[in-house]
């Protein structure tokens, strides 16, 4: 990356008010086990220090900066910027390090204003690169929540849904076992119908391992009696692969979405508030929208805004710039306070 380049970015940044912070590159193992899971363990780079505490080199920048504002104890908004590297195992060397300029408003009193600087502060980047051939995707997770909340699928299905939206893999098993009803499994269902008949003639008073009999009856029912219907199934899943589909120019989403809602009898009514800005007619950059943003890169701590700025060399698009709001990321994730936060980060590999 040559200098010239570092400083069109920082000068940008620092001209919007950024503040340049330092980022610890080493952080505990634990909070990143948090927000990605166990199975992410395999792409860190961790180590034990003298006291048996797991630390681990970051996957990423955005974490560090987190831990840095809530161990700062501070409830006002900040707006900073850091550069560094983050690092993952990988079997392309290439993206075992990975350099970045992120940027990050923390404690957002105006959530859609902050939303609109943060992707507006992004295109003045993309603009300051030499690419002439660009397009912006957004997203929003929210409207995926809606959607799942209205289908007629146990609460369980939802749960696991929402949870498993970002990992494309798992999702679509997911999505064949919803249509197919496989976590029913009719052999299962059969000898807990047969035991279940049994029980309710006997004292329900009577204890079995420390549970009664009417604890024991009352889960029975809930197995026996799922709330699908053989096709009930079916029908969310193929609602929800329909969904994933959609793809439009953004000054479209909002009739698009509102069309495909209609279409699948769902009470959900989609405004412009979902999305922070506007399709500005530019030369040589495309605005859009798309509903399955972000699947499979690992950002699961987006909870509603999410883009990506891609630019195209050689025939090939490339991500420059990618981000999104995140107000769960310390509450759900990593089991501190909540603090409404936006960010994105620079991809300085592509930046030219």
């Amino acid at each position: 990356m040559r200098s010239q380049n570092y400083n069109k970015i920082i000068n940008i940044l620092k001209a919007k008010n950024f503040k340049n912070i330092e980022l610890d590159s080493v952080i505990e193992s634990k909070f990143i086990l948090q927000r990605s899971g166990e199975n992410f363990k395999k792409y860190l780079f961790s180590f034990y220090n003298s006291d048996g505490q797991e630390l681990s080199l970051r996957p990423d920048l955005t974490i560090s900066s987190v831990i840095r504002y809530i161990q700062n104890a501070s409830n006002k908004k900040e707006k900073v910027f850091y550069t560094g590297s983050a690092f993952r195992k990988s079997y392309n060397k290439k993206d075992v390090v990975v350099r970045q300029i992120g940027m990050e408003i923390f404690s957002s009193k105006n959530e859609i204003l902050d939303d609109k600087e943060i992707i507006n502060t992004s295109l003045k980047i993309l603009k300051s690169s030499k690419y002439k051939n660009s397009r912006i995707s957004l997203g929003n997770f929210q409207l995926f929540e809606l959607l799942i909340k209205k289908l007629e699928i146990p609460d369980r299905w939802k749960q696991r849904l929402l949870k498993f939206y970002w990992n494309e893999k798992y999702f679509s098993e997911l999505l064949k076992r919803l249509e197919s009803n496989l976590d029913i499994d009719p052999v299962v269902v059969a000898g807990d119908k047969k035991m279940y008949f049994k029980m309710i003639k006997q004292d329900l008073n009577k204890v079995i391992n420390g549970r009664s009999y009417k604890d024991i009856i009352k889960r029975f029912e809930k197995k026996i009696n799922d709330p699908r219907q053989p096709e009930t199934g079916k029908k969310s899943a193929k609602i929800i692969k329909n969904f994933l589909k959609i793809k439009c120019p953004l000054k479209n989403a909002p009739e698009v979405l509102n069309k495909f809602f209609k279409k699948n009898d769902l009470n959900i009514l989609v405004s412009k508030d979902f999305f922070p800005i506007k399709d500005i007619n530019q030369k040589d950059l495309k605005f859009e929208f798309s509903t399955s943003i972000g699947r499979g890169r690992e950002v699961e701590f987006y909870s509603s805004l999410i883009f990506s700025i891609d630019v195209k060399k050689k025939n090939q698009f490339f991500n420059l710039i990618s981000g999104g709001r995140f107000n769960e990321l310390t509450s759900k994730y990593l089991g501190l306070k909540k603090i409404p936060a936006v960010g994105a980060a620079v991809n300085l590999a592509n930046y030219e």
